[in-house]
């Protein structure tokens, strides 16, 4: 008779998990896609603390940051090489938490819109729980890192146009807010920022066929998200992990970690020489990169944040290595086009890069 009864109850919780499941994909009308951007700002809104800041504030700061750009672009471009005639670097924005959220949605939505419509699927509870879930992580994410981000440059990739007008940012909220917790000097903090996000804007107005390099390997990437093959194989797609994928993500990652080292040495060596107070910015840089909580840290390692903080530093180690064995020029190189960019294995061998650009087995200042 226990049998039985275990029988029974076992085939009640088998036919209620049937109905569960026939009710979770029972297709409801219509097609939905994966991420409700409206939820995603909502979440990602109610994660900021003072999101917003006054109008009169940032038009102010605004002022500010354009005055200082004008006066470190003459010394920018005098350390990392000019522009051609009729090039401008865009000018400078100040936004607030607020701002730099609805700015960054933006980006999002340029390059993740034309995969969701792609990908649509037929509406049904698990398909609405899903998005719930995603909208909530994409939201704290967006939260996150809306308290900590400093300053951006939006080079507009996958843009109708291309980059011109606002597209350098510092979001004063957070630079306020960690002058004061760190009893730094404002403004020299402001302009070392300043040079960091400049520098980004110079390697792509100084080098046209970077934007045109990003774009590609962005677009054969979600192109890999759309084709029309087995669903086992559109997951693989959707969680990068086909051999394809791999190659052009390592390429990006070899690229975005010279344009981020490369930027951090140009605002360090132009900032030693430039400000007054710049010791005091690189040691509590130090600190606040170093000093993060337990539930940070989590976040960080979740996320695979701190991967990403990784692959910069060792492009920073590698544009250092660089610069100081060779000079500015020889590091320039770099920016010759595609094919001279370096490869993730000569960030850690900056040495076996400068060889293969140059043809050369030694070359000292």
């Amino acid at each position: 008779m226990r049998r039985v009864g275990r029988a029974a109850i076992f085939g009640v919780l088998a036919g209620l998990a049937t109905v569960a499941v026939s009710e979770a994909v029972r297709p409801r009308g219509g097609t939905a896609v994966l991420v409700d951007w409206d939820e995603v700002r909502a979440a990602a809104r109610a994660h900021l603390d003072e999101p917003a800041t006054s109008a009169a504030s940032l038009a102010a700061a605004r002022k500010r940051y354009r005055a200082m750009a004008t006066t470190l672009e003459k010394p920018l471009l005098g350390f990392v090489g000019g522009l051609r005639a009729g090039i401008e670097l865009p000018r400078f924005e100040a936004v607030d938490r607020e701002g730099w959220l609805d700015l960054n949605l933006i980006i999002l939505r340029r390059v993740i819109d034309p995969v969701l419509e792609a990908g649509r699927v037929p509406n049904s509870l698990i398909v609405e729980v899903g998005r719930a879930g995603v909208d909530r992580y994409v939201g704290f994410m967006l939260g996150f890192l809306g308290r900590r981000v400093l300053g951006q440059y939006d080079p507009q990739l996958l843009g109708a146009e291309p980059v011109a007008g606002e597209g350098l940012y510092l979001v004063e909220t957070n630079v306020e807010e960690w002058a004061r917790k760190a009893d730094l000097p404002g403004e020299d903090l402001r302009r070392w920022l300043i040079l960091h996000e400049m520098t980004h804007a110079w390697q792509f107005a100084a080098h046209p066929w970077l934007r045109t390099e990003m774009e590609s390997s962005i677009k054969a990437l979600l192109e890999s998200t759309t084709k029309q093959v087995s669903p086992a194989a559109r997951v693989a797609a959707f969680a990068g992990v086909l051999p394809a994928q791999w190659k052009l993500m390592r390429r990006m990652q070899g690229t975005m970690s010279l344009i981020e080292g490369y930027s951090n040495l140009v605002m360090n060596e132009l900032g030693a020489r430039l400000l007054p107070g710049f010791e005091r910015l690189e040691a509590a840089y130090r600190a606040r990169s170093t000093g993060k909580g337990v539930l940070e840290l989590l976040v960080w390692k979740l996320s695979g944040l701190d991967l990403k903080l990784q692959q910069y530093r060792r492009g920073e180690a590698f544009a250092k290595a660089i610069y100081d064995a060779h000079g500015i020029d020889v590091l320039n190189l770099a920016w010759q086009g595609p094919e001279s960019l370096p490869r993730l294995d000569e960030l850690a061998n900056p040495e076996k890069w400068r060889r293969r650009v140059t043809g050369a087995r030694s070359s000292r200042r």
